[in-house]
């Protein structure tokens, strides 16, 4: 999408405005809508035109309208953008469905032509049990799904479904077992008295260098 040269700056000088208001960094909007922080910085600086989607997620994120992006006379933004809001997993309310508002911590924007069918989240790995596979602190986007195959890697309801984990799901004989990737760490057993309930496969991980 492109602008007069004056409009692109103002644009940037808004996006860096509001980015700041909003108190993230450059490259963790870039991380919520997709980019790389360098990209945010040619915005934020006039060099770079972002593409009308970008603004509508850039928008989004910062809680303002795409109009407050813009000089008055240029307010006319008419076009949805390509974009859909994924839900960050946060604490999981017990007994609520597992997208329920009050378990989601965060919305991060992807291009809708990026992602795989069916109903979307994400899950932020905590913890060093499945690495090298996914490094703490790393996004995990998750596929909803009650049934994974064996030896998948996939999010699954523990104590009472209050947490969610990530976990390699195995099967000896009726045993389910929970593995995690790093042998420093013991498998979790499911039993009657230990049950687990699978929400999802994993199916990218994500991390911010």
């Amino acid at each position: 999408m492109k602008y007069e040269n004056n409009v692109t700056k103002y644009v940037g000088e808004k996006i860096r405005k509001y980015r700041r208001e909003k108190g993230l960094t450059q490259k963790e909007l870039g991380f919520k809508i997709g980019v790389k922080h360098n990209t945010i910085s040619g915005y934020e600086n006039g060099t770079n035109e972002p593409e009308q989607n970008i603004l509508f997620a850039i928008a989004d994120v910062l809680g303002v309208s795409i109009n407050d992006l813009f000089p008055s006379p240029t307010n006319i933004i008419p076009i949805a953008p390509n974009f859909t809001r994924i839900p960050v997993l946060g604490t999981i309310a017990c007994g609520s469905p597992i997208l329920a508002e009050e378990n989601i911590s965060e919305y991060i924007y992807m291009p809708t032509d990026r992602l795989p069918k069916g109903s979307i989240f994400y899950l932020k790995a905590q913890g060093a049990s499945m690495e090298p596979t996914i490094p703490n602190g790393s996004l995990v986007m998750v596929r909803e799904q009650p049934e994974v195959e064996y030896g998948s890697v996939a999010a699954v309801l523990v104590n009472g479904d209050t947490e969610a984990t990530l976990k390699r799901v195995k099967q000896q004989g009726d045993i389910v077992i929970l593995m995690p990737d790093n042998p420093a760490y013991e498998p979790i057993i499911v039993t009657p008295d230990n049950p687990a309930r699978i929400i999802g496969q994993a199916v990218q991980v994500t991390q911010m260098l």
